[in-house]
């Protein structure tokens, strides 16, 4: 039985259990007993709730939650009473009629929190009208109006909220545009990350390259995603470029970690520099050899590495190695 199953079977029990009390109380002592331990129980547990928040509003001096916290105790507290004395049922009726209506101005509130009573009856156009570009753009988003809704956020210089809505608005260009000024006027990195995706995704590759290039400076294991994109836009000086960029980098890389050899020896490749690839694939393999003697199972690469130095025989002999040690560990 899975842990699924288990919680499933639970909350069943328990489901159960509470349906049987309840039922009991019922046949035994009626439904307003019933009632009135229930509303007991729930004005209990608001009293304690509103007693240790204002214990805390009181000790941080925050006056301004205090009365309306001190106001649900006087009342919670007085609930809880009446549901023990019944002396005034009425006023239980009329104190979870208050809680009900100021749970719904809650609700209402926390959909639009920082918009007036008055904003809250207006239209979004009417906002837009009297420059209250932020509230009118909350009131677009709200109603599925997208594009509307990124227009008054950038009114509101608020262009990271707008890029999201231009993207839901699927206006990808739009969205890279604005990550491209992000990135110029903050020289944020991270800007030309998500200008690079979203010029992508308008199918702008040139812009996307140019923008992937700038986050390599900062990032440089990107260069080689560069060169690949400059090369399928077919320009060879940019792919050029990216790739030395990306051999500079894994260059550094495999001196302190040997595998990125490989990755070198590849680059150099590309490059056309197939003695300096031949030199860093050599590198490579000794580098895996050295690991070989630790695990067997790094004899695959070193015979890959062979294969690519072009020494079949020497290729051959270690692949043998390789298959003894697989053969071992299935005994």
């Amino acid at each position: 039985m899975n842990n699924m199953n288990r919680v499933t079977i639970f909350i069943g029990l328990v489901i159960i259990f509470l349906i049987a009390i309840i039922s009991t109380i019922i046949h035994f002592f009626g439904i307003l007993f019933f009632l009135r331990v229930l509303f007991g129980i729930v004005y209990l547990c608001a009293t304690t709730l509103f007693a240790i928040i204002v214990f805390l509003l009181a000790y941080a001096k925050n006056l301004k939650f205090l009365a309306l916290s001190v106001a649900g105790l006087i009342t919670s507290g007085y609930a809880t009473y009446q549901t023990y004395k019944w002396s005034e049922p009425m006023h239980v009726v009329y104190i979870t009629g208050v809680y009900l209506v100021a749970l719904g101005i809650l609700v209402w509130w926390l959909m639009e929190p920082e918009m007036s009573l008055v904003d809250r009856m207006k239209s979004a156009e009417s906002l837009e009208r009297k420059g209250k570009f932020r509230e009118a753009a909350r009131k677009y988003e709200k109603d599925g109006k997208y594009r509307e809704a990124a227009e008054c956020y950038l009114k509101a210089e608020m262009p990271e909220s707008a890029v999201w809505c231009y993207e839901r608005a699927g206006e990808y260009k739009r969205v890279a545009k604005i990550y491209t000024k992000l990135a110029e006027d903050k020289k944020g990195g991270k800007y030309w990350k998500e200008a690079y995706e979203f010029w992508k995704r308008a199918g702008e590759y040139k812009k996307a390259a140019e923008c992937l290039e700038k986050y390599a400076e900062n990032e440089p294991w990107y260069w080689g995603d560069v060169a690949k994109l400059w090369e399928e836009i077919s320009n060879k000086d940019r792919a050029k470029r990216a790739w030395k960029g990306a051999l500079e980098y894994y260059v550094k890389e495999a001196e302190e970690e040997g595998v990125f050899w490989e990755d070198v020896a590849n680059i150099c490749r590309r490059l056309g520099d197939l003695e300096k690839a031949r030199e860093a694939m050599m590198k490579y393999v000794e580098y895996c050899k050295a690991e070989a003697e630790k695990d067997g199972g790094w004899w695959k690469h070193v015979a890959e590495g062979y294969e690519e130095l072009g020494e079949e025989e020497r290729a051959e002999e270690v692949r043998k190695k390789y298959i003894e040690h697989k053969n071992t560990k299935i005994d």
